[in-house]
């Protein structure tokens, strides 16, 4: 018997019919796996919507968790037209009195008038240097923060455009022009940097023979200490000072920018003021961007509890919980962060030691409200430092003792402090005495060579020949050291002072590798004779009753101060008060933030499981779906057998009934 072409067509069951009703029923098992997995990606959204919240609250903690964030002040001039002020994290609020005299201005020299450019002045050597006058421009001190520099004048170079060239080309700290002013062409030279101390000497070694005269190279001489024959070229500015007081004190300085008259404060002087008419500068500190963080911190927090409470809560309104309702991740992280913002900070010592003492409090619902008006005045209070509140900071009683930092390791505590020794310099005393002022030591090819050991570096500096007062004699030999190549390169420099004709050499590094040596060189037996050395010394001491580690003014503490520095700048040796070292509040939520949000932290490792859970769903849907498709054939196949076996049993049915049907007809019929 040939099958049938389609399911039920010769049966007249409603196989499709069937095998669908009976297929929905098998795969109940896999609208649940959907089921699951929709609660499940739900779960995972809501976890990346929880982690962001939680990022943003880190953001704005991060801006609270910087001690600069709180030392921030503000300057104001009463006069913007005299001066203009900035200031940075060392600066402390005041109030002063400014009166500016005169302002500094650079040396300035100009030539005859030449006809040309391209006029020929001669061969030779052009030497510069910068120091100071005298009043009377007798005597000369050289600048012992600068060198001079010998620039070469030849065939190449010597006319009057090529001088110049050379001269900018040296790049020493003058600017070289040419300036038509009617008359011819003139070559100006203007000093690069204002101030006394910053006046050129130009010194000619002419190709002529002769230096000071007016022809050749000698023409650009300026050297008003040989007198008229040594001033070939014309001073159109003098260098100058500038000079202001501040609250009385009278102040000369090189520069009209002035960032050491006021810690922490640069002054940028404009004009000169009236007589006895000064301005006032006040330095105030910056609260605007403490109060602007802290209200940014107290938005993010709510907004993350309002988050938190969408997600866990339950909506009495539409009687829904979240989607993390009951979850113990959230729970526990809501926890943490409400234990961290409600302690009490025992050891930051700066006035405050919970943010309700700035204003911030836990209202009923579970954010914060911030009190405006008792912030303005924490902020206001010179008593009260914010930063200890907020920031991992150490607050030392002492003034010369400052925090530097602190580790990982370091345990918030209070630690006494008690300096053994203080830190030093290194020091070379010469062992003979200098000629008195009015007679000079001379410098010469004999005895200009001195060779020296800064710090463990050696090297060997040469000194200009000439007659030194001893006031002089100091700034050549420390303009000569400190503008050495090889120290230069190392960063180290000393500071040369005399007393009663006694040179003395200081190196300006403090600690054990300061150290300094007069090794030899032509100069050594005259300047220095038998020089003695002391090596500088590392600051000492303990910290909380602990001996502490030092290194040049650093001390270092152990223990469960380990980590922990302070810059100890002088002072008595003994007890030196306390440090009050704390974590912040800011710090310690930025710290459990960081771990919250990491690779391994709490929802990481939630979404992870939750990922894996959901991978495990789609595994146990393909077997599903596998063995529903089996389910199916296995259906389909049964029923088409019953179909055929129906449909022959049709048949025989009509044929039985056909054949009974002419028996009967047969019987009648007989």
């Amino acid at each position: 018997m040939a099958g049938l072409s389609s399911p039920g067509v010769g049966s007249g069951l409603d196989i499709n019919s069937l095998v669908s009703r009976l297929m929905e029923v098998e795969r109940l098992p896999l609208a649940k796996l959907d089921k699951q997995e929709a609660d499940y990606q739900a779960k995972i959204t809501a976890y990346g919507t929880l982690k962001g919240a939680f990022s943003s609250l880190q953001t704005a903690v991060k801006t609270l968790n910087s001690t600069t964030r709180f030392n921030t002040t503000k300057a104001t001039v009463a006069d913007t037209s005299v001066l203009s002020a900035t200031t940075n994290s060392i600066a402390k609020p005041g109030t002063h009195s400014i009166e500016v005299s005169f302002l500094a201005q650079q040396h300035k020299l100009a030539s005859a008038a030449f006809a040309d450019p391209a006029a020929t002045l001669g061969s030779g050597t052009l030497t510069i240097d910068f120091g100071s006058y005298d009043g009377d421009a007798n005597e000369f001190t050289v600048n012992g923060d600068k060198t001079s520099k010998s620039i070469t004048i030849d065939s190449s170079n010597n006319s009057l455009a090529g001088i110049r060239d050379a001269i900018n080309q040296a790049k020493i700290g003058v600017s070289a022009s040419l300036i038509n002013d009617g008359e011819g062409y003139r070559l100006t030279l203007s000093s690069d940097d204002a101030g006394k101390a910053n006046s050129m000497r130009i010194l000619v070694s002419d190709g002529d023979g002769n230096n000071t005269d007016l022809n050749g190279l000698s023409r650009l001489a300026y050297d008003p200490t040989a007198g008229g024959a040594g001033k070939n070229l014309q001073q159109s500015q003098p260098a100058q000072n500038a000079e202001f007081k501040i609250d009385g004190i009278f102040i000369s300085k090189s520069t009209n920018v002035v960032g050491d008259a006021l810690p922490g404060v640069t002054l940028n002087l404009l004009k000169t003021t009236e007589s006895n008419k000064p301005t006032t500068l006040t330095v105030a500190r910056d609260t605007a961007g403490v109060k602007s963080a802290v209200e940014g911190f107290v938005k993010a927090y709510n907004d993350l509890a309002g988050t938190v409470q969408g997600l866990g809560g339950y909506d009495f309104k539409t009687q829904k919980g979240g989607i993390l309702q009951g979850d113990a991740t959230l729970r526990g992280v809501q926890s943490q962060m409400r234990n961290l913002l409600s302690q009490r900070l025992e050891f930051a010592d700066g006035g405050l030691n919970a943010l309700s003492d700035i204003g911030v409090s836990f209202q009923r619902d579970g954010t914060l409200s911030l009190d405006s008006a008792r912030l303005d005045k924490v902020l206001a209070d010179p008593s009260k430092n914010v930063a200890s509140l907020f920031a991992t900071m150490g607050v030392p009683s002492d003034s010369l003792i400052s925090y530097v930092g602190a580790s990982a390791a370091t345990q918030p505590g209070r630690y006494g402090i008690d300096i053994s020794q203080v830190a030093t310099r290194g020091t070379a005393t010469a062992g003979v005495t200098l000629n008195i002022d009015d007679i000079g030591t001379t410098i010469d090819a004999s005895n200009k060579t001195l060779t020296l050991n800064l710090n463990g570096v050696a090297t060997s500096v040469t000194l200009t020949e000439g007659s030194y007062s001893r006031t002089q004699l100091v700034a050549e030999l420390q303009s000569r050291i400190n503008s050495d190549a090889t120290l230069k390169a190392g960063g180290h420099t000393v500071s040369v002072s005399q007393e009663n004709g006694v040179l003395k050499l200081t190196s300006t590094l403090y600690g054990a590798t300061s150290r300094v040596q007069v090794t030899g060189g032509s100069a050594a037996a005259a300047l220095f004779g038998t020089a003695s050395s002391v090596n500088g010394m590392d600051v000492a001491g303990t910290i909380g009753g602990q001996l502490a580690t030092g290194k040049g003014q650093v001390l270092t503490g152990n223990g469960a101060m380990s980590g922990l520095q302070l810059l100890v700048e002088g002072g008595n040796i003994g007890a030196r008060g306390t440090i009050g070292f704390s974590t912040g509040m800011a710090a310690q939520i930025d710290q459990t933030l960081t771990k919250l949000l990491g690779e391994d932290g709490a929802i990481s490792s939630r979404t992870a499981g939750i990922d894996r859970s959901v991978k495990d769903i789609e595994s146990r849907r393909e077997v599903l779906e596998r063995r529903i498709e089996q389910v199916e054939k296995r259906y389909r196949t049964q029923f088409n057998a019953l179909d055929q076996a129906v449909a022959s049993m049709q048949q025989t049915s009509a044929y039985l009934s056909q054949q009974l049907a002419s028996l009967s007809s047969m019987n009648k019929s007989n």
